[in-house]
């Protein structure tokens, strides 16, 4: 089985929506999607009229806040992405973490800042996802979850892509973006290493944008995930930048 994670910035583009469906219908093993929001979550806030705040890149929640993430994410994205797959004859079902207990979080624990209604998974709900997957069934799931408290959190779609690959055993994690991966010298680099990774963001090399997208495929197979993928959809064969734990 491999997950998709996919970003928010590009679900506002039709195009790539109808080529990510062709690219799951072309692939013979399962697919798990996780996908994030966060454009559409500070478009509809700001329609509400809400500030975004966040800390150190990461987003605080309140009660309005969630509202609106929960709207944008298990509401807008995701039903984007089912019916590109549908249009593509891919039997797809789009859930949020908390239906059927899907994901369940607890509040996350931040050392300089309260992120208010922000958690981290700690349960998975497998065979939820795998029952799908044995009737052809793709799950398109949004990282809005359920607290082990019984409250609704917001979860960070990377985290919530790699609790997910980690609990169901895959062999691949994908983030899926609209770079091809790590540039280096005008060239993709095809595997890297978590030191390697390092020394490249220490020298400049990996900066900006790709330096969460990086650090979030590390964490990935910090934890135990065999491999991950840097790319764009082209590169879901065989192209984008790997990172393993070697």
């Amino acid at each position: 089985m491999q997950v998709y994670k996919i970003g928010g910035n590009e679900l506002s583009d039709p195009e790539f929506l109808a080529a990510l469906a062709q690219a799951v219908a072309a692939t013979a093993k399962p697919v798990v999607i996780v996908h994030g929001g966060g454009r559409a979550i500070a478009d509809l806030q700001a329609k509400l009229g809400l500030k975004a705040v966040k800390v150190d890149g990461l987003r605080v929640t309140d009660a309005a806040s969630l509202a609106a993430a929960e709207m944008a994410l298990s509401g807008q994205a995701n039903k984007l992405i089912v019916k590109a797959l549908l249009a593509a004859g891919v039997d797809a079902v789009g859930l949020s973490g908390v239906d059927g207990g899907l994901l369940r979080c607890r509040k996350k624990v931040y050392p300089t800042a309260d992120l208010g209604l922000v958690g981290e998974i700690v349960q998975v709900r497998t065979e939820l996802v795998e029952l799908l997957a044995k009737r052809g069934i793709t799950a398109v799931i949004s990282p809005i979850s359920l607290g082990l408290d019984g409250q609704t959190y917001n979860v960070n779609a990377d985290e919530a892509a790699s609790a997910v690959a980690l609990a169901l055993h895959a062999d691949m994690l994908h983030f899926i973006s609209n770079v091809p991966g790590v540039i280096y010298k005008d060239a993709v680099l095809a595997e890297l290493t978590p030191a390697q990774t390092e020394d490249l963001i220490a020298r400049q090399i990996i900066r900006d944008g790709m330096v969460p997208k990086v650090r979030a495929a590390l964490a990935a197979v910090e934890r135990g995930i065999p491999q991950a993928r840097i790319g764009n959809l082209s590169g879901l064969a065989a192209a984008g930048t790997v990172f393993t734990n070697q």
